[in-house]
């Protein structure tokens, strides 16, 4: 792979450049060891909630809320903090977790709980794939945050836009279709950023990368499920 690709010779900045190459390589793999650990923090939240899919989906708002503020506060409040960074990690990741139950009960009751697995076998392979091309690539992405940004707020609002006016479910699908390629692209763009020593933590490097893949997952389902649907 094209991180470990690297020509070093015995001389002091060699030394130091295959040292760096080390501390890279163990800080990807304890990133990817916390997306793992955050991955089953998600599905124990939404595995012990499921029972009361009706109870979540009546505080649902609520819930959104303590994400949001796990994700723009609680995990910035705790970031260098070792130990309160990993608790505010796996509160973050369970909550997702929790927030996923309205989707997942309502394809349960459908007849379409396979779905659910084909979905997350399929983002994996998707994000396995997209993970590899990313370390692998010469190319430089680091051009590529501003214009991904910018993207990830025009759809954020169109989606707000169908939710509350436009009850489109034409929209919904493209709009589906458009953030499974944003969050594809925010994976390529993430791995590389990490791979290339851009973050301070494993531990936030954990939470991009979940993001990537949880959004390519419920992006995945929606449309899994709609296209599944015999309605």
């Amino acid at each position: 792979m094209a991180l470990y690709e690297r020509n070093y010779t015995r001389t002091a900045d060699g030394i130091h450049a295959e040292v760096a190459t080390s501390s890279s390589v163990a800080f990807m793999k304890k990133t990817y060891q916390l997306l793992a650990a955050s991955m089953i923090a998600a599905a124990a939240g939404a595995f012990a909630t499921l029972p009361y899919a009706e109870t979540v989906m009546q505080y649902r708002w609520l819930i959104f809320g303590f994400e949001l503020f796990m994700l723009f506060i609680g995990l910035r409040m705790t970031r260098n903090k070792p130990g309160l960074n990993l608790m505010a990690l796996f509160v973050f990741t369970f909550v997702t977790g929790v927030s996923l139950v309205p989707m997942l009960a309502r394809l349960i009751g459908m007849g379409s709980g396979a779905t659910i697995g084909t979905a997350f076998l399929m983002t994996s392979v998707l994000f396995g794939a997209l993970s590899l091309f990313a370390i692998n690539s010469k190319t430089d992405f680091s051009s590529w945050g501003k214009p991904l940004f910018i993207t990830l707020i025009v759809v954020i609002i169109a989606s707000l836009i169908n939710m509350f006016v436009l009850h489109s479910p034409l929209m919904h699908v493209v709009m589906s279709a458009g953030v499974l390629l944003l969050f594809g692209l925010f994976t390529i763009y993430d791995t590389q950023n990490i791979a290339n020593g851009a973050y301070d933590s494993p531990v936030d490097a954990a939470v991009s990368l979940y993001l990537d893949f949880l959004n390519m997952f419920t992006s995945l389902l929606s449309l899994l499920g709609i296209f599944g649907s015999d309605d």
